[in-house]
């Protein structure tokens, strides 16, 4: 079993409209992740079941792959997404990582359907693969030296969303570019996302001006072009899959993500 099963079974669903299904209004976090469950289920797959503070949120037994899920309400925030002490990757624990972007209506009701999906490869968002993250923490703050400080850090991506033209209102699968498909699929785009020629290595807090400054390095690999390439199922839209000419991303966007949507996961 491959993602590009998996990927068949998701675009099946949202086809033939198999709703999300929201136990209750409070339910932010994991009615998108039923709803994905509910496919591997389908395909009789085995799973190690998500839960708060894993990464993964989904990692199949039998082949070492995983799936990050993000839920995005719409209308609300699209271009970019919260990811939670944990950068995006295309590799993790030796697990190739798919990251599946689902949007729905913002609605009262508990059920609604996906209005469009792309599951991307991690490389996608973030090729780096060697970065890893930890959370710190000391002691001494206050007026009595007694405080703890923890330093959480939260990343902020752009989603393919905010990254691609042609993917609204479609089911659409992003691959590496020399991942293999079959004949069940056609090929809607070819995307270029080229290394940065600096990159952040260190930041440091100033506690009494509450000033964030960072220090950057050449980027070893400056310019290196990863390729990918855009699907769909045979009988879906042709709409080619690009990049915008414009990405829509946190830096472009004032240096400040958008704020959370309110039934957005994180």
């Amino acid at each position: 079993m491959s993602v590009l099963d998996i990927f068949a079974e998701c675009n099946k669903a949202v086809v033939d409209g198999v709703l999300i299904k929201r136990a209750t209004r409070s339910d932010k976090e994991f009615h998108f992740q039923n709803w994905f469950a509910g496919r591997l289920k389908t395909l009789k797959l085995n799973y190690d079941p998500p839960a708060r503070n894993t990464y993964p949120d989904f990692r199949l037994v039998a082949v070492t792959i995983g799936f990050e899920l993000k839920g995005l309400v719409f209308p609300g925030r699209i271009a970019d997404f919260d990811c939670n002490s944990q950068v995006p990757s295309g590799l993790h624990n030796g697990r190739s990582i798919y990251y599946v972007f689902g949007r729905y209506p913002k609605s009262k009701e508990n059920k609604y359907p996906v209005l469009d999906l792309v599951v991307c490869h991690g490389n996608f968002l973030n090729a780096r693969h060697d970065y890893i993250h930890e959370n710190k923490s000391f002691r001494g703050f206050g007026s009595y030296g007694d405080i703890l400080v923890r330093d959480r850090k939260m990343y902020v991506a752009p989603t393919p969303f905010g990254l691609l033209d042609g993917i609204d209102r479609q089911v659409t699968l992003i691959l590496l570019a020399d991942e293999k498909v079959n004949d069940r699929f056609r090929l809607v785009g070819e995307i270029e996302r080229v290394e940065t020629q600096k990159v952040v290595t260190k930041y440091t807090f100033d506690l009494k001006t509450n000033d964030l400054t960072t220090s950057e390095e050449d980027n070893p690999t400056a310019g290196t072009v990863h390729k990918f390439r855009a699907y769909r199922i045979k009988g879906a839209p042709e709409t080619a899959v690009k990049l915008k000419r414009q990405p829509v991303t946190p830096m472009n966007a004032g240096g400040k993500a958008a704020e959370t949507g309110e039934d957005e996961e994180s």
